[in-house]
């Protein structure tokens, strides 16, 4: 007996349609390895789909890294180098860290790679357009006013 559930809805969506938005991710200076995309899907769930596909993430072998890297929507659209205009995280309800929209869950990185799909329902495709997809340095430590700790912004692109 198969049951139906969201889940298997979410597997649909991926696998049969294109995303209605998407971030094309690329590294700063330091990290010019680091690419990957993060596709936004509409659901019949009153919420966003999120798969995101990351490459060349620090090692973390390195130091001061780790195997997790926080992820997060920041106000602005500008990826302009350092990424250092693209404001704080997106946050409408003006709620503290870690209840912002913009905070999404981490990424876990093996060997450098790292891929994830979740559902949200903290925003809508069209408050995210026109704003940015930031991967930090550090994990979020879901606790540090404003904005989890998480370090230096080493990756991001724009929603569109």
């Amino acid at each position: 007996m198969r049951i139906f559930s969201p889940g298997m809805a979410f597997v649909d969506l991926l696998r049969a349609n294109e995303p209605e938005a998407m971030a094309q991710i690329r590294g700063n200076t330091q990290n010019p390895q680091l690419k990957g995309v993060v596709k936004f899907y509409r659901t019949p769930y009153s919420g966003v789909l999120i798969e995101a596909e990351i490459f060349g993430l620090p090692d973390k072998t390195k130091p001061e890294t780790s195997g997790f890297f926080a992820m997060h929507i920041h106000e602005n659209g500008d990826c302009t180098m350092p990424f250092d205009k693209t404001g704080m995280h997106y946050n409408p309800s003006g709620d503290d860290h870690p209840n912002h929209a913009g905070d999404l869950i981490p990424l876990l990185s093996f060997q450098g790679y790292a891929w994830l799909s979740f559902f949200d329902k903290r925003f809508q495709l069209p408050a995210i357009r026109g704003k940015s997809v930031i991967i930090h340095q550090l994990p979020d430590d879901f606790t540090t006013q404003p904005s989890g700790g998480s370090g230096e912004k080493i990756g991001c692109g724009i929603i569109s």
